[in-house]
């Protein structure tokens, strides 16, 4: 039987680590070697008992390890189901439903089941949270938008709520879930596009402010910042207001947004065909236990 995964991660003792990885693009050797830094087996793999990895979705396509990442993180949910959480990436979802865009790379017959079945049996969600003391956060691939947020989800005040309604969309409202905007659909935006396709620079960011954020966020999929091109991205007349107050670690490939309420945490290393160097997964060290139960089991 397939384990039920849950909505909300908890640290259960005060020693617990939560590394949320950025998008990994096919590139098994990055993802090996960040795995050690944090703290897995140099020889089995396996994660130290003291660390859960939430992983952002978007690991295949792009490098040239795909089938081979997609096994490793089998691997994880099969042997340590409850310290790896995966959650689902527009380019996972193009062998979850009918792709809405071209890709000249494809993952074999055996990795796309195995995507299926980690969502039929819900080892790959779309959403998780983590509490730690003073802040919360969301964690999806792309961002809940604040569009989405009032008008999908309506406007849940907690990270842990906001996790609960996205999950409850699976299979009951999938189109709402996978609405795509700029990033799909060239210039046309979608201040409510959903937490799998929202573009950071167009449709994320502009829509939070004018709108407290109830709670923090992390995501992948994209950044505010263009890694490569040493720039910020420009959407809007809000971009010079956004690079204000954002903040750039270059070394892990972090930016983070700092709002009213809360921030929105970028961690999108940016790979190509090969890795951008270097980059690391976000830490969360929460200095309490958390005692959330998750939705469809309890938390971690």
């Amino acid at each position: 039987m397939t384990p039920d995964r849950p909505d909300t991660v908890r640290a259960e003792r005060p020693a617990h680590r939560v590394a949320v990885v950025g998008d990994v693009a096919g590139h098994l050797d990055e993802l090996r070697t960040e795995l050690r830094r944090l703290g897995a087996d140099g020889g089995t793999g396996r994660l130290p008992d003291d660390l859960t990895i939430i992983q952002v979705g978007d690991l295949v396509h792009r490098g040239p390890a795909s089938d081979a990442v997609v096994a490793l993180v089998d691997g994880y949910l099969t042997h340590q189901p409850t310290q790896w959480v995966q959650l689902v990436g527009n380019h996972e979802a193009q062998y979850l439903r009918d792709p809405v865009f071209d890709w000249p790379e494809r993952i074999s017959d055996r990795s796309r089941d195995t995507l299926r079945r980690w969502w039929a049996g819900g080892q790959m969600r779309v959403a998780t949270c983590v509490g730690a003391d003073a802040e919360s956060f969301l964690i999806t691939h792309a961002g809940v938008t604040a569009g989405f947020w009032r008008g999908t989800l309506g406007a849940p005040s907690s990270a842990e709520q906001a996790a609960t309604t996205i999950n409850s969309l699976i299979g009951t409202d999938d189109g709402a879930l996978f609405r795509a905007g700029t990033m799909l659909h060239g210039r046309r935006r979608a201040r409510s596009a959903g937490p799998v396709w929202a573009a950071t620079a167009a449709e994320l960011l502009p829509g939070w402010l004018a709108t407290t954020l109830p709670f923090s966020q992390i995501h992948g999929h994209d950044s505010i910042f263009d890694w490569q091109r040493r720039r910020f991205r420009s959407a809007d007349d809000s971009a010079d207001d956004l690079a204000r107050l954002t903040v750039l670690d270059e070394e892990a490939k972090h930016e983070s947004t700092v709002l009213a309420g809360g921030r929105i945490i970028g961690i999108d290393p940016g790979h190509g065909g090969r890795p951008h160097t270097p980059w690391r997964a976000w830490e969360i060290r929460p200095r309490r236990a958390q005692a959330v139960p998750g939705v469809g089991g309890s938390g971690i």
